[in-house]
This record gives structure tokens, sequence and C-alpha cells, in this order.
């Protein structure tokens, strides 16, 4: 058996689409507003896919910038996992398509489904792989086109998702004092129903009735979800924390899903951190999804604010119910 190794980020990138879809737009489309979009979610505005494009190119461009960032080439990844619910196809994966379009091709690829924790649950697998020495360099990829299965007569979710990818490339060390410290991945399949895309599986394949019935968009039901979650992603963050002899005081930044800014304001307040140590970007995104969390961490890499021993959270939760989090010192 290999020693064991620790995973760092070594490089970071996004992509978003240039299409804006304001709330003003919003308000010509459904009964809502700019100020009840705003006090309920602090979404101001969302990035559309423009039709034509597809997942797997903002795949593409946010891969290509994490590895130029990490100083790697494409034929150095051994392993490219892409967290979506939103797949350029049922298959093949994502994943693979991406690989071809990178030219990684001797990485392994493949894509994992864990709703808005996509990101946390997929670094977590990677970190797996490379703990023991098998792989040293792997790309992951969050990435989602929710617009596409939005019903935009639905005040109460298309208000809510746009799209967006973000990349990190992952690299091996024998640095103990740099990387992954800990994880946390939760499900509670109790909860699937609480936000379901119903149609399209073969549970419910697609048929005129179900495309009428906009059935193959996002069912959701967002006040169960908040109960939920407001509790269990603290606690998931907390208990690691604890467990590794932190305190919440001494986390340097908390990246927080970005579903809706109440959750992260609440999850801050409760664990007392201040404003400056929770980045938020749901106000000019809002919900990617996987995306959030990988596209958050690269905007504070490019403004320089992430520096070398930082402390650092990771917390997410979706569709499952799935939630999780990760610990790690940049």
């Amino acid at each position: 058996m290999p020693d064991v190794k620790n995973t760092y980020i070594a490089g970071t990138g996004a992509s978003l689409p240039e299409h804006v879809i304001t709330n003003k737009y919003l308000e010509s489309l459904v009964d809502t507003s700019d100020e009840w979009i705003i006090t309920r979610t602090g979404i101001r505005e969302r990035r559309k896919l423009e039709d034509g494009s597809t997942g797997v190119d903002l795949s593409e461009n946010a891969s290509r910038e994490a590895l130029k960032n990490a100083g790697i080439s494409a034929e150095e990844i051994d392993l490219i996992i892409v967290a979506t619910v939103t797949p350029d196809h049922p298959t093949p994966s994502s994943a693979c398509i991406l690989q071809s379009r990178l030219g990684a091709l001797k990485a392994a690829a493949f894509d994992i489904s864990a709703g808005c924790t996509g990101f946390i649950y997929a670094t977590a697998v990677a970190h797996q792989f490379m703990s023991t020495g098998l792989y040293q360099n792997v790309l992951v990829v969050g990435v989602e086109i929710l617009t596409r299965y939005t019903n935009w007569e639905d005040r109460s979710t298309c208000v809510l998702f746009g799209d967006g990818a973000g990349a990190v490339v992952l690299r091996q060390t024998d640095d103990a004092e740099r990387g992954i410290i800990d994880f946390q991945l939760k499900s509670d399949g109790r909860g699937a129903d609480l936000l379901i895309i119903p149609a399209g599986g073969n549970a419910m394949p697609a048929s005129e009735e179900s495309l009428k019935n906009n059935l193959h968009t996002i069912k959701m039901n967002g006040n169960e979800i908040f109960k939920f979650v407001v509790k269990a992603i603290e606690e998931v963050i907390v208990c690691m924390l604890e467990s590794n002899n932190y305190k919440p005081e001494d986390v340097d930044f908390l990246f927080l899903h970005q579903a809706n800014l109440r959750i992260v304001e609440h999850v801050r307040k409760r664990m007392k951190l201040p404003q400056e140590k929770v980045p938020a970007n749901i106000d000019r995104f809002g919900n990617t999804s996987s995306a959030t969390i990988p596209i958050m961490l690269h905007e504070e890499v490019t403004a320089g604010r992430l520096t070398r021993g930082n402390l650092i959270g990771m917390g997410a939760f979706g569709a499952g119910i799935t939630w999780g989090g990760i610990i790690m010192k940049w």
C-alpha cells in the first residue's frame, strides 16, 4: 500500500454565460417583483446559457483555466469527475466528452449526481483516490444548466436558478500542513421528493402528457428544505472542526452553497462568523447548483483573498436530500 498522501487545490477556473436575466425581466414573465426576489432569496440576476451551447462547453472553458492556473497539462490528469444533474446526454457521461475535448486521454472519467452537493461529493471521492497514491492529479468540475429545466411560469422556482461551471485541479502532496483535513458526506432519501424533476427517467419516460404538464422541470418544496438544511450544514462543519481541534472562529473562509442568501446568513450567524469570512455571489449568479462553490473559490483566488495556510470550510446541500462538507488548509 502506498504512503498516505494529502490533496490540495492547485488551480481553479470558472465559466459563466454572457446572457444575464434580471429580476426586472422576470417581472414580465410571472407575478413577482425585484423587491420580492431580493428580500426572499438575495438574487438580483442570474446567467442563462445560449441555445446551441452545452454544459460541456462551459466545463471545458473552466477546466482549461484551472489547468493553466495549476501549471499542468491535460495529459497529466489521471481522473476527471464531473458533478452535474444536467448532463449533456443521459449517456455518455459529460466527463468522457470533456476528456476528449481536453485531450486528457490517460484519465479515467465519470459523472457524479448528488444535486447541489455534487462538488463536495466529487471532491471527496477524488481525495479518496488520491490519498492512497493511486492518482496524482484529478480534475473536478461542477456544472449545471438548470435554466433548461426551469418552469418559467412557476414563480417559486424560476427566480432561483442560473447556469455556470467551476473547476478545480486537485494535486497530491506530502505536505501535512496543506490540503484536505476532513470531509463528511450525508444523505436522507426520505426527502427525495422535496426537490425533483419528475419526468425524463425510466420512472416517467417522456410523453406528450409529461411535456404538457411541465414534469420535466424542477419541483421544489423550499420551506421544508430550508428547515432541514440550516441545522444540518452547521452541524457538519462544526463537527469536522471540533474533531480536528479547531473552533469556528479559526475558520478564515466558509464557502456555502448559494441556494438562498437567508440560509447563508443564518448559518453564518449561528457560527458567529463575520460577513467577510463567508463570501456570497448569489446576487449575481443565482443558484448554479454544484457549480456555486467552485465558482466562489475561483473568484476569491482571482481576487487574491485566499492565501496559503488559510483554514477554509465548504458546505452544501441539495436534492436527495444530500449534504456534506469539507475542511482544508489552502
